[in-house]
């Protein structure tokens, strides 16, 4: 059988993938470090320029930091609502809105954003939101995105 038996995971429990989606809608990171594996792979797909939540953090600390210290620096978010979760197994999927106040000027931002998740042990080892980065920018940027003449839509 070799390693075959450390590589299977069980199923995350549907009352913890709910617990978690409550504790990270609070923003308060007491409450989502309960959730977060040691080892915690997180990424957050976005425009880092714009966003400096987005990009890759390792570990339970650095995820600890990015709801401590990062997002509150960019935006205070208001509101987080889940449209829709599916489960399957080990991993967990959701569409999300957010809705805040860019920290710097006040600007109301709302945008949706997707999450891929996988869990051990009923903690996330592996996060995946990608936002809808174009609505959110023009959003941050207070004004539309002009767009090169060759690349717009025809």
């Amino acid at each position: 059988m070799g390693n075959k038996g450390k590589d299977m995971t069980s199923p995350v429990d549907r009352r913890v993938v709910h617990a978690f989606y409550e504790a990270w809608a609070s923003r308060d990171a007491a409450k989502i470090a309960p959730f977060l594996d040691d080892d915690v792979e997180w990424m957050i797909v976005g425009p880092v320029d714009l966003f400096q939540f987005c990009g890759p953090r390792h570990g339970k600390a650095a995820v600890i930091d990015l709801f401590q210290n990062v997002i509150p620096s960019v935006m205070l978010v208001e509101r987080c609502t889940n449209d829709i979760v599916l489960i399957d197994g080990d991993r967990a999927a959701s569409l999300n809105r957010l809705t805040g106040e860019q920290a710097a000027n006040g600007r109301t931002i709302s945008y949706r954003t997707a999450h891929f998740m996988r869990f051990r042990d009923n903690k996330v080892v592996e996060f995946r939101s990608i936002i809808d980065s174009f609505d959110a920018a023009e959003q941050m940027l207070g004004h539309p995105i002009e767009l090169v003449p060759e690349l717009a839509p025809v």
